[in-house]
């Protein structure tokens, strides 16, 4: 099934109508991907508002020179207008002399952007207008979560060779470890990773977001490894924790605590349920035995063309979870100078239960 852009655009056309907007510049580059399919690395999109399905004759993208054949090709439904300055164009060309509410993204315009724009035509009035498209952006449709899908399984094939080939062992380092995964994930239908992989090793592996260094695994220690892929601009995120050899009893129960906090944390998701409650229902488990300050982090966030995107799962989190949205669960205790366990999924909320999309085992295992 192709992404519908044009229901995308459709879908911003009614925010744009409930806020009082004629129309809406938008100059992030994943909003232009996302409500375009454009994947050049200069654009802008100028969206009316008195537009409509199959009649966007006022709705027009604009890039640069070098991107004259691809627009042509990936946005086949719009007009496309050609100009480096891209969004200072739009304005002109499209807006100048008719005036009107222009909403922009506030969240991302420079100031002096912003000045230049405020310089073109003193009938236009610019409306901040932060994170309108993101809010369209934290439900996924059924294409986005096909490629969501891709990438996670692209990570979890990639894991299983890594472990299957005997990857993680004493004697490598967390480099040596690392780039391997990162090799296998494009070997298994991966574009690109989602972010530089996290294999921490021993007493690393009490640091949330460590960096992989030339420390040499070793019988005893947990191996922590952080790591997603990226298909079709969308990025999967999964973490898993292994022990090197039999496990401590300390580790069993430290891993036992986090996996059963991550179960309440996936089991909590559900359409209409807010977010900060989902980030309880995980963290209790954790701070009921008693180590809640080794929990350091929030519960989740959103995944999808960032890697870390809306909407957030912590304490301070507000607003509620919507069907279709796709989190991260990832709780974590860290024990400074001697461990950590963290065990991360990626999973789309829907009616009847979250559907679960990293599906290598979450049981303690022994490498």
């Amino acid at each position: 099934m192709p992404a519908d852009f044009g229901a995308r655009r459709g879908a911003l056309r009614e925010l744009l109508a409930a806020d009082g907007l004629d129309s809406m510049l938008i100059t992030d580059l994943l909003n232009v991907r996302y409500l375009t399919g454009f994947t050049g690395s200069n654009a802008a999109l100028l969206v009316s508002a008195a537009d409509s399905a199959g009649d966007e004759d006022r709705t027009v993208i604009c890039t640069d020179g070098r991107y004259v054949t691809q627009v042509a090709e990936q946005v086949p439904d719009l007009r496309a207008e050609i100009d480096r300055a891209s969004a200072i164009h739009l304005l002109r060309s499209g807006v100048s002399g008719r005036g009107g509410r222009i909403g922009f993204e506030s969240h991302v315009v420079t100031v002096d952007a912003h000045r230049a724009w405020s310089e073109l035509d003193s009938a236009v009035e610019l409306v901040r207008a932060p994170s309108v498209v993101e809010s369209l952006r934290m439900v996924k449709d059924e294409f986005e979560v096909g490629l969501l899908r891709d990438a996670c399984r692209a990570a979890d094939d990639a894991l299983a060779r890594l472990i299957g080939g005997g990857g993680i062992r004493a004697g490598r380092t967390e480099r040596e470890v690392a780039r391997e995964l990162e090799s296998s994930m494009l070997d298994h239908g991966a574009d690109a990773i989602s972010f530089e992989t996290i294999v921490a090793a021993g007493a690393n592996s009490a640091v949330p977001h460590h960096r992989p260094t030339d420390a040499v695994l070793a019988d005893g220690d947990f191996v922590k490894l952080d790591f997603g892929a990226l298909v079709g601009g969308y990025h999967s995120d999964m973490t898993r924790t292994f022990v090197i050899g039999t496990p401590a009893q300390w580790q069993r129960d430290l891993y036992e605590l986090v996996q059963r906090s991550q179960t309440a944390g996936r089991e909590a998701l559900a359409p209409g349920v807010t977010t900060a409650s989902v980030d309880a229902a995980s963290r209790s488990v954790i701070e009921d035995a008693g180590y809640g300050e080794y929990f350091l982090h929030g519960l989740g966030h959103g995944v999808g063309l960032e890697i870390h995107e809306a909407p957030g799962i912590a304490k301070t989190s507000t607003g509620t979870l919507l069907s279709g949205a796709a989190v991260t669960v990832e709780p974590g205790v860290y024990f400074s100078g001697r461990g950590g366990v963290r065990i991360e999924d990626t999973l789309v909320v829907r009616d009847g239960g979250p559907e679960l999309l990293t599906l290598t085992s979450k049981e303690l295992t022994s490498v």
